[in-house]
C-alpha cells in the first residue's frame, strides 16, 4: 500500500494539521449540552463507577514490589495496583465529566499527584534498561524510554488537560501544570528525541514489529494532539508517528491476518485504527487511507476469527474467550464500508449494554469517549451477523471450516502453518482445533498469566508453549523446536461445498535429530453426504529409522475411552464429539492436567486433559486416520 507518510507532502501537512486550539474531537467537561444529552442509563452508569471511587484508599505502589520482577519474576504485585490507579483516575475524570458538581474532584486530584509522583512510568517487566542490571532503587528511576504504559498514562494526563482543565484551575493552577510537566518530560519529549524505542521500527530497520507501535504510537499521537502548542512539534511529532506506522504496515501480511491472535487484534489492528482516527481528525478529515486493501483486511481478520459468542481463535498467547470493544469494531467496519464488521461490533455492544464502557481492559479516554458519544448510533443498529463458511490466510497460514451458517449449530475447526517465531508465539505448527454447536472440545490452551519466563530464553520451559500440550505428534521423543527455520511447507488449501482442508508438511517445525523425512497432516472438514472431521497423517523417515510417536490431544472434556476405538467427550452430560480411531494401531491414555495458575484456572476451570494416542508398532513409514463426528 502507499506509504501513510507520503499522503501529505510537509507544506500540506503543515497546512492541514490542525492547531491545538483547532483540535477539538470530542467536548470538554465546560460544553455541557453534549455531555447532559448522553442517554440516561448511560451517565447514571458513569456516575455510579465514580462513586466507588469516592474516599478511595489510592493502592501502594512500594519500591520492593517494583523490584520483585527482577528478583524472583512476579509482576503482578506491581502492575495491578499500577493500573488499578490509572482505571480510579480515568472513572473519576468520567463521573465529574457528566454531573460536574465537584463531588470527584478531590480523589481525582489526588491520583492525579499519586501517579506524577512515581518515580516511573515504564512498569517492572518492560524496563529492559532495570532487567540487565543488578535491582537499585537509583536505576528504578532512570528514564528507560516509553513502554505500552508509560504511553497510556500520558494519554490519560492529556485527556485530563483537555478535559478538565478550568475547574482543576479553580482548584489550583498547580493541578494542570503538573500534569502538562510531567507529560512533556515523560512522553512528548523522550518521543521526538528518541528513536531507539524498539517499537518505533527507527533504529532497528529489520526488527519485528507488532503490537506495541500502534499501541505505543496512538497514544503518543494522541497526547501531542491534545496538549502541544507548537506547531512544529506536532508536525514532527505525526510525521514520526506515520513513518513508525508504516514500518508496522510494511511488515504485515497483505491477508490482514494478526499471528498474535485476536486478544491481541485489540490493540494491534484496533489501535492501528486508533491512530488513524487521529490522524483523520486532525487533518480536519483530509486524511483518508481507509479504501486501502491492507487497511480493510486488517479490520476483517476480528470477524474471520470469530467462532461463536465470545469465543474466537486463539492461537498463541490469546485467550478463547474475549469481549472485544464493539464501538471500536463498528467504527472500523463504518470507515471500510464492511457491514459484518460493523454487525459483530453492534453484536457486542448489545451483549454488554449500558455498561460494555468498563468492560475496557485498559479504560482509556481514546477508547471510552468515542464509545460514549457513538452510543445511540450502535444501539439502533440491528444487521445482522453472518457467519463465514470458510476462511484461509495465506499470510500467516491459518484455515477455518464451519459445517453450517449458524455459530452454534455443527463442527467447527481450525488449523495453522506458519513458523515458529511469529509474535507470542507457541511451537503449534499444525496444530487444530475443534469446536462443536460453538463450544470448544479440542483446545488450544491458551497461556499462564505473564511471568518473567514468557518473555526470555525460558519462554519454551512453559508447558502452554510447548507442541507437546498442543494437538500435535510428538516424534521420536522430540517436540517442534522455536525459530524461523523451524515452519510449515508446501501448504495446501481447498475449499468447496462438501470439504474444505489444509495440508501441511510440519516436518520442518521438529529438530533434525528427529530423523523425519516427511510428516504430511491434513485436516479436513467433510459436510456431505456425511458430516465429520478427518485428521490425516502420512509419514517418512530416512535412513530406514523407525518412528515412534505419540498423538497428543488436549482437551477441556473428560475423555471417556471404549475399547472399540471410540473416545467420546462430553459436554453438560451428554457426548458431544465421538473419535473414531483403529483401537489395533493404537492404545489411548488420558492424562489429567492440573490447573494452578489463575489465568488458566479462571478459563478452563481446575483441570484440562490430555489423550495421547501411542501406535503398537513403530515403523519407518506410514499413514493413519482419524475421525472426529457428533453422536
Amino acid at each position: 500500500m502507499k506509504k501513510l507518510i507520503e499522503l501529505f507532502t510537509a507544506g500540506e501537512l503543515a497546512d492541514k494539521l490542525l492547531s491545538k486550539a483547532e483540535y477539538r474531537p470530542f467536548p470538554d467537561i465546560g460544553q455541557r449540552n453534549e455531555w447532559e444529552a448522553l442517554p440516561e442509563v448511560l451517565r447514571q452508569s458513569i456516575i455510579a463507577e465514580g462513586e466507588t471511587y469516592l474516599d478511595y484508599q489510592w493502592p501502594m505502589l512500594t519500591a520492593t514490589m517494583y523490584l520483585e520482577f527482577k528478583l524472583n519474576g512476579n509482576r503482578s504485585r506491581y502492575d495491578i495496583p499500577y493500573h488499578l490507579r490509572r482505571r480510579a483516575v480515568t472513572s473519576l475524570a468520567l463521573a465529574e465529566c457528566v454531573e460536574n458538581k465537584g463531588r470527584f474532584l478531590n480523589d481525582l486530584v489526588n491520583g492525579v499527584w499519586l501517579i506524577s509522583e512515581e518515580s516511573n512510568w515504564v512498569i517492572s517487566a518492560h524496563n529492559r534498561m532495570f532487567q540487565k542490571r543488578e535491582p537499585s532503587l537509583s536505576n528504578v528511576a532512570e528514564q528507560p524510554g516509553i513502554d505500552l504504559f508509560a504511553a497510556e498514562t500520558g494519554s490519560l494526563f492529556a485527556w485530563l488537560h483537555y478535559l478538565l482543565r478550568p475547574v482543576l484551575n479553580r482548584i489550583n493552577p498547580l493541578i494542570d501544570e503538573r500534569i502538562v510537566l510531567e507529560l512533556r518530560r515523560r512522553i512528548l519529549d523522550p518521543y521526538l528525541q528518541r528513536d531507539d524505542c524498539w517499537w518505533m521500527g527507527l533504529a532497528e530497520r529489520e526488527k519485528r514489529l507488532n503490537n506495541w507501535t500502534p499501541w505505543c504510537t496512538s497514544n503518543c499521537l494522541n497526547a501531542f494532539l491534545l496538549v502541544e502548542e507548537d506547531p512544529k512539534r506536532r508536525e514532527q511529532a505525526v510525521r514520526k508517528a506515520m513513518e513508525s506506522l508504516d514500518r508496522f504496515l510494511a511488515m504485515h501480511p497483505a491477508d490482514g491476518g494478526c499471528d498474535e491472535g485476536p486478544g491481541y487484534w485489540n490493540k494491534a489492528g484496533g489501535s492501528l485504527f486508533d491512530c488513524l482516527e487521529l490522524l483523520h481528525a486532525a487533518s480536519g478529515g483530509q486524511f483518508e487511507p481507509y479504501a486501502e486493501p491492507l487497511v480493510q483486511n486488517i479490520g476483517q481478520y476480528i470477524y474471520k476469527a470469530h467462532i461463536h459468542n465470545k469465543y474466537f481463535l486463539n492461537f498463541a498467547d490469546g485467550p478463547h474467550q474475549i469481549t472485544i470493544e464493539g464501538d471500536l469494531v463498528y467504527r472500523y467496519g463504518d470507515k471500510i464500508g464492511d457491514a459484518n464488521m460493523m454487525a459483530i461490533g453492534a453484536a457486542f455492544h448489545d451483549m454488554l449494554g449500558a455498561n460494555g464502557w468498563k468492560n475496557m481492559k485498559f479504560l482509556s479516554f481514546l477508547r471510552v469517549l468515542p464509545a460514549l458519544f457513538n452510543y445511540r448510533a450502535i444501539e439502533d443498529d440491528s444487521r445482522p451477523l453472518e457467519f463465514r463458511r470458510d476462511m484461509w490466510m495465506d499470510g500467516i497460514q491459518v484455515m477455518a471450516a464451519r459445517e453450517t451458517g449458524s455459530s452454534d449449530r455443527g463442527l467447527y475447526t481450525a488449523m495453522k502453518g506458519g513458523h515458529n517465531e511469529e509474535s507470542h508465539n507457541h511451537n503449534d505448527i499444525g496444530h487444530f482445533v475443534v469446536y462443536v454447536d460453538g463450544l470448544p472440545v479440542l483446545i488450544d490452551v491458551g497461556v499462564e498469566e505473564y511471568s518473567a519466563k514468557t518473555f526470555s530464553s525460558q519462554r519454551y520451559e512453559i508447558w502452554t508453549m510447548q507442541s507437546g500440550y498442543h494437538n500435535l505428534p510428538t516424534i521420536n521423543g522430540f517436540m517442534q523446536r522455536d525459530g524461523t527455520r523451524f515452519r510449515a511447507t508446501d501448504a495446501v488449501y481447498e475449499a468447496g461445498e462438501e470439504r474444505s482442508s489444509l495440508t501441511l508438511n510440519v516436518a520442518s517445525a521438529y529438530p533434525p535429530e528427529a530423523g523425519i523425512d516427511r510428516w504430511t497432516r491434513t485436516v479436513r472438514l467433510h459436510r456431505r453426504p456425511q458430516t465429520f472431521i478427518e485428521l490425516e497423517e502420512s509419514f517418512a523417515f530416512a535412513d530406514s529409522q523407525a518412528c515412534r510417536f505419540t498423538l497428543n490431544f488436549m482437551t477441556c472434556c473428560l475423555p471417556d475411552v471404549a475399547a472399540d476405538g471410540h473416545i467420546a467427550f462430553p459436554r453438560d452430560g451428554a457426548d458431544a464429539l465421538l473419535m473414531e480411531y483403529d483401537a489395533g494401531l493404537f492404545t489411548a491414555v488420558v492424562e489429567t492436567v492440573a490447573l494452578e495458575d489463575k489465568k488458566l484456572r479462571n478459563s478452563w476451570g481446575d483441570r484440562l486433559y490430555r489423550l495421547v494416542l501411542t501406535p503398537a508398532r513403530s515403523v519407518q513409514n506410514g499413514s493413519y486416520t482419524i475421525r472426529f463426528r457428533q453422536p
